[in-house]
């Protein structure tokens, strides 16, 4: 496969995950053996990423000692104050890049490499600022919704607590995975404000921003829905390592 310099993975794994019902690091959780993580690290190399960066924060020492020795950077997230926030504290990393950036969470598992792939052509096809992972669910829940344009760009993300009954009828929504031009997220970063109910700076925000601005921002659809399971708790864990076993993931 062909290895790309331009491409850096940002792997989201500062959290605790309070429904996991312990005090370890959600993506040290084993999952048929391996770390949850782990998944989402060999996807990305799969995909021709072989920068990568993982951002960590609860039980930081813990997971120092988990990768020492990988050759992956870490970036600390002290204070879990978002996904935005998270960007922010791995601009040290990002020093002198410009290609794509490609976020994607640590507890998603099942998300594959082709997928990954197809994210960054996407971007690079549109010329984008952005591109957004997406799936469809029979039932998206209270998940936020994918509005699309007339020409199938993204239009908005919209929570579904802000979402009148015609979007919430949409069954596409955000997996909080991305591929970003580096360059044009970095010049927002700042612009990011914790102006809402949980006082932190969300990812999603800069998408808002940059539809604003009039940036192209596409969104891709997973083949997959399993893709975009995150695990939260340990029945989800349970579920998933199922899934792998069974080979049906």
């Amino acid at each position: 496969m062909t290895r790309d310099a331009d491409k850096i993975a940002l792997i989201l794994a500062a959290g605790k995950g309070k429904r996991m019902k312990s005090d370890l690091p959600k993506v040290l959780h084993r999952l048929d053996g391996r770390y949850i993580v782990d998944y989402v690290i060999d996807a990305a190399r799969k995909a021709g990423i072989d920068r990568q960066i993982l951002v960590i924060g609860h039980k930081a020492e813990q997971m120092r000692e988990a990768f020492a020795g990988r050759d992956i950077l870490l970036a600390l997230q002290a204070e879990q104050l978002g996904t935005g926030h998270a960007v922010m504290m791995a601009r040290e990393h990002l020093r002198g890049f410009s290609g794509d950036l490609v976020i994607l969470c640590g507890d998603m598992p099942l998300v594959k490499p082709e997928t990954i792939k197809r994210l960054v052509e996407e971007r690079r096809r549109l010329k984008a600022a952005a591109v957004v992972l997406t799936v469809s669910f029979d039932d998206p829940g209270k998940y936020g919704r994918i509005v699309r344009d007339e020409k199938g760009l993204l239009k908005a993300i919209v929570e579904y607590r802000d979402a009148d009954k015609k979007v919430r009828k949409i069954k596409e929504i955000n997996t909080g995975a991305y591929c970003f031009d580096w360059q044009k997220l970095e010049k927002i970063l700042d612009r990011l404000n914790p102006d809402n109910d949980q006082k932190e700076y969300y990812l999603t925000d800069s998408i808002s921003l940059f539809v604003r601005q009039g940036e192209t921002v596409g969104a891709l659809v997973a083949s997959d829905p399993c893709e975009g399971y995150g695990i939260n708790s340990l029945e989800e864990l349970d579920m998933v390592e199922t899934l792998i076993k069974n080979g049906t993931r």
